[in-house]
């Protein structure tokens, strides 16, 4: 039977911040965030495409086609990788999922929309720094001036932690432990609160930071930019990328690579896996909820293994994997 006094899209909008995600899920800012830039951009999609206001489109007029003109629209013309158009995607969907429950005459229109799947894209290999490089990014910085003191000690928490730059930006005073046993607490992705050890170097430099900053309270910033307040995701990365400029001139090899605050996570993975942590314990020091997303780190690892045993093979060897001779393959076979 339908349900003449369905919400309208604007009422529907609203309960599903408010309510649904606000109270019944409590999810954190920064999720909120995410679906409500999701729904400005394919709100403000639809009222130019339908020719009307946003509070003026109806929960029908999202159907698969103009959801597939928006995802293509992200794509050509905003220029979003595959994985944020899939992010997109997702977003829309747990939307849809909500509305379809106020609103059964529109469920025919929601399920045909939640049928769009999500698009495959190639992974690219891991990108991480050898220790060198790692090193000397974190020494780039002038430690003479409050930014490149404050920049080596971010660098050098940023490696010890393979912390996300989400992360690292909300850190306090009151997050770090720098005496007895050295550990950072960070608030991770999901609410999701781990403590990391700190290695004697990076405790070294957090000291000789909180002395140039006047022993700070333990609410203030651990990396605050010049007023005191948050630094931002465009802040790290610009003062990473002035610290990998300086370093080009000792590495080369860094010049026109991308260096982001996730390629030191990355990095930070590399190298404790080259180590010989267990990739469990590497999964707990990244945050990660699941192992198999931590299991690209070993993939990647061995693929780089694989290139350098066949840079090893004697000259004039066939290249290509090892292949059985056919005595082998008859023994094996009559076992």
């Amino acid at each position: 039977m339908s349900d003449r006094n369905a919400p309208s899209l604007s009422n529907l909008v609203q309960r599903f911040f408010l309510e649904h995600l606000g109270q019944h899920r409590a999810v954190s800012r920064q999720t909120v965030a995410a679906y409500r830039d999701t729904l400005r951009l394919l709100l403000g999609f639809a009222a130019q495409r339908l020719h009307r206001t946003p509070s003026a489109i109806a929960l029908l007029d999202l159907d698969a086609p103009l959801l597939l003109a928006f995802l293509d629209y992200l794509e050509k013309e905003r220029g979003n990788s595959v994985r944020s158009r899939n992010a997109r995607l997702a977003a829309i969907r747990t939307f849809l999922k909500y509305a379809g429950h106020h609103d059964i005459d529109a469920l025919a229109t929601i399920e045909r929309a939640l049928a769009i799947p999500q698009k495959r894209f190639d992974r690219p290999m891991v990108g991480f720094l050898s220790r060198d490089e790692i090193r000397t990014i974190i020494e780039a910085p002038d430690p003479s001036t409050w930014a490149g003191q404050r920049d080596r000690a971010m660098f050098s928490t940023l490696y010890n932690t393979g912390a996300r730059v989400s992360e690292m930006i909300g850190v306090r005073w009151g997050d770090v432990v720098l005496e007895g046993q050295l550990a950072a607490h960070l608030h991770g992705k999901g609410r999701k609160d781990r403590s990391v050890p700190l290695w004697r170097p990076t405790a070294s430099l957090l000291r000789s930071w909180r002395r140039r900053l006047g022993e700070p309270p333990a609410d203030a910033m651990l990396f605050p930019n010049r007023s005191g307040g948050h630094m931002t995701r465009s802040n790290v990365t610009q003062r990473l990328q002035l610290a990998v400029d300086v370093a080009t001139r000792e590495h080369p090899a860094l010049a026109g690579r991308a260096v982001t605050p996730h390629v030191i996570r990355h990095t930070t993975a590399m190298h404790l896996l080259q180590s010989g942590v267990d990739i469990t314990v590497i999964a707990l020091w990244l945050g990660h909820e699941d192992t198999a997303t931590t299991h690209m780190y070993v993939e990647a690892d061995l693929t780089m293994k694989e290139h350098a045993l066949m840079k090893l093979q004697p000259a004039g060897a066939a290249p290509g994997r090892f292949r059985a001779s056919d005595d082998l393959m008859r023994f094996l076979k009559a076992l």
